[in-house]
């Protein structure tokens, strides 16, 4: 009768036979997954490969383009700073041209208002001054008459007048 090592050992070698059953399994698998694996590859290959062949030519073909576009448009970016800084420096000197014409203006038109007013001043002292003291000076005979005037009138007439109007020489 066997014995129970016996056993074990019987058990181990068919564990090992099941393992390696398992394991000839998982290779044989693997090895059809990667066939069918390669094939999908060599089909995606076959399919990518012209597409790849029109992208190269078209890049290769749009490359001189391209550089020539980025190479225009950075001369036409430093045309347009040129330019710029010139329209630039030409409004600078503009406005300080028109600052100076401007300073200038107003010190011409300070000058003939200066000159507007002190003309005013001189006629007003030559030719109001006199007509000034004319106009008193007849102020002051025509006072004087009036003075010398009732003096002369007799003063029957001065109670005959009303009282109205020996008030109204009180009014002031």
């Amino acid at each position: 009768m066997p014995t129970w090592p016996g056993y074990f050992v019987v058990i181990i070698a068919i564990a090992f036979v099941l393992q390696t059953a398992i394991l000839a399994a998982i290779f044989f698998q693997i090895k059809r997954s990667q066939d069918q694996m390669m094939r999908t590859v060599k089909d995606l290959h076959t399919r990518i490969a012209p597409i790849l062949t029109r992208v190269e030519s078209l890049v290769s073909e749009t490359q001189p383009r391209l550089v020539s576009m980025v190479a225009d448009a950075s001369e036409v970016v430093h045309l347009a700073r040129n330019q710029a800084q010139k329209v630039d420096r030409i409004l600078t000197e503009t406005l300080d041209r028109m600052r100076v014409q401007l300073i200038h203006v107003d010190l011409i038109l300070t000058g003939a208002l200066e000159i507007i007013e002190e003309t005013g001043s001189a006629f007003r002292r030559t030719m109001l001054g006199p007509i000034q003291q004319a106009t008193a000076f007849i102020r002051g005979i025509r006072s004087g008459l009036e003075v010398l005037r009732s003096f002369r009138r007799p003063a029957a007439e001065a109670s005959a007048s009303s009282p109205e109007h020996s008030d109204e020489g009180m009014f002031i």
